[in-house]
């Protein structure tokens, strides 16, 4: 039914406009310290650290809804039970990694190479057509044992073998994409259609932000490129905005407009503000009913946090020179992602609730041809940040509460395209998890031949389910009311790994 607008008040005397608008400064304040503190919501854990309860909250809803227009919507909340990490970093790799090169060796296809498939394995429908019917490729990588899970890795990432005990390694995922867009956005979003919220936006609905300074969800890039889909795979969907993510850049100005202009003191600023979180407070009064002014003043305070503080997070100047090293910025190769990768780190250091690093973005591990030559690049590319990364959450004790996830859309085919490449394959392929206390290991297979994912198979749902049981956020709880629905990010699917999580 339509509504119409309220009414305009009426004119106000100047003695009156300005008692308003004087009492209004206290107001404001007030209002940012109890939403920042989460007035009105449920209390913080026992533990006295939102978001890290030590078990089940009795007051805790059957699930969120909405914060209130009159409260910060990223104040931090109490997650459905304890939590086992605080943040999540997803190290995406964008184009496709081949699993039968890197995680998941297969004798089999060696021993077949140069043959068409098996008439006993169901040939799939393929992304360029021809592939189900090529010849298959073996692999040229040497593989071996590591730590004492004995994880099978490839000698293309060397470093990271060293940190084999800290992986849980699941062998058996599968999709529903067959093309990089789709594929991409299921991953991020849990469907292959555009317009739902994002995964990090899900995170940050459900649990607010522990950064007072800086963007809940972050995302960074090794390449300017942006992943097939933008900015829909961080985006908020039908939720607003204020969950999604921020995109960080190379070059003088990560975050854009974060600069003051030129000529602008911190202090002329700082009072432009008050008076027009005065004049917003006063509008908001006469109009309660438009709750998305309170989330614009929340955001107003929040870009001026960040112009005072977030160019410290993001100056990795300070860092010694030894972590540098272990990054890899002292080397070309891997300088781009060694920056995100430290960069992510002090991000969850200082609060941060889910930082994205696309890895090759612009779908550079995307192996139609050459994929010797392709993911040797892309490995020398990210070794050392991958190995860099857990060692030094590992040394700063971070690594118990953050959740490092890595993988991409899919994995390749063992059949060959154009020879010596490898096709999509969202039929079977490998994800890995570290810290957050997984279990590591190995989790799941693929068929000998590395196309099809065994039982127990692992869906996107069953993994973004695991991410949020993690995080302590039960998925089939954590909704959205949206045309009289409640969405969910697993939809109606979705099992939470309890093999590996514990």
């Amino acid at each position: 039914m339509f509504r119409p607008p309220p009414s305009l008040p009426c004119a106000l005397s100047r003695r009156e406009l300005l008692l308003r608008a004087g009492s209004g400064f206290g107001a404001v304040a007030l209002a940012w310290l109890g939403a920042h503190d989460g007035w009105a919501m449920p209390g913080p854990s026992a533990t006295g650290k939102p978001g890290l309860a030590p078990g089940p909250a009795a007051d805790v809803p059957q699930h969120r809804t909405p914060p209130d227009g009159h409260v910060n919507p990223l104040a931090p909340r109490p997650p459905h039970f304890a939590a086992r990490a605080r943040s999540v970093i997803w190290l995406f790799l964008d184009g496709g990694p081949s699993h039968i090169d890197l995680f998941d060796p297969k004798p089999a296809l060696t021993k077949l190479d140069g043959q068409p498939l098996p008439p006993s394995v169901p040939r799939p429908v393929t992304a360029m057509g021809r592939t189900a019917h090529t010849p298959l490729l073996a692999s040229k990588r040497q593989f071996s044992q590591h730590g004492q899970s004995g994880l099978w890795v490839s000698d293309w990432y060397p470093l990271l073998a060293r940190h084999a005990d800290e992986l849980a390694v699941i062998r058996s995922c599968h999709a529903d994409g067959l093309n990089h867009v789709g594929s991409v956005c299921q991953m991020n979003t849990g469907s292959i259609l555009g317009g739902k919220p994002s995964l990090g936006a899900w995170c940050v609905y459900g649990l607010g932000s522990e950064a007072d300074n800086l963007p809940a969800f972050v995302v960074l890039a090794d390449y300017p490129e942006d992943p097939p889909g933008g900015g829909r795979n961080w985006g908020t969907g039908f939720m607003p905005a204020q969950y999604q993510g921020t995109r960080l850049r190379e070059g003088p100005q990560p975050i854009l407009h974060l600069t003051p202009p030129a000529g602008q003191t911190a202090a002329n600023l700082r009072h432009k503000l008050d008076l027009l979180q005065a004049l917003n407070a006063r509008h908001q009064a006469l109009r309660p009913e438009e709750d998305q002014l309170a989330a614009r003043m929340a955001a107003y305070e929040l870009a001026w946090r960040m112009q005072r503080d977030a160019p410290e997070a993001i100056d990795l100047a300070s860092e010694t020179a030894a972590t540098r090293q272990l990054y890899g910025l002292d080397r070309e190769e891997t300088r781009r992602l060694g920056q995100c990768c430290l960069l992510a780190r002090r991000l969850v250091e200082r609060g941060v609730r889910f930082v994205q690093i696309y890895c090759g973005s612009g779908s550079k591990w995307d192996a139609h041809r050459d994929v010797e030559g392709n993911h040797a690049r892309r490995c020398l590319e990210s070794d050392r940040p991958f190995a860099g990364l857990l060692a030094d959450l590992k040394s700063r004790g971070l690594l118990e509460s953050t959740l490092v996830v890595w993988g991409g859309e899919f994995g390749r085919t063992p059949m060959s395209e154009s020879g010596d490449g490898r096709d999509h394959n969202p039929w079977g392929f490998t994800v890995w998890l570290a810290g957050a206390h997984v279990r590591p290991g190995t989790y799941g297979a693929t068929d000998e031949l590395g196309l099809y994912a065994l039982e127990p198979r692992v869906h996107v749902r069953d993994l973004h389910a695991t991410i949020l049981h993690l995080l302590g956020l039960d998925h089939k709880r954590l909704v959205w009311p949206h045309h009289g629905l409640d969405e969910r990010l697993t939809g109606t699917g979705g099992r939470v790994l309890h093999e590996l999580v514990g």
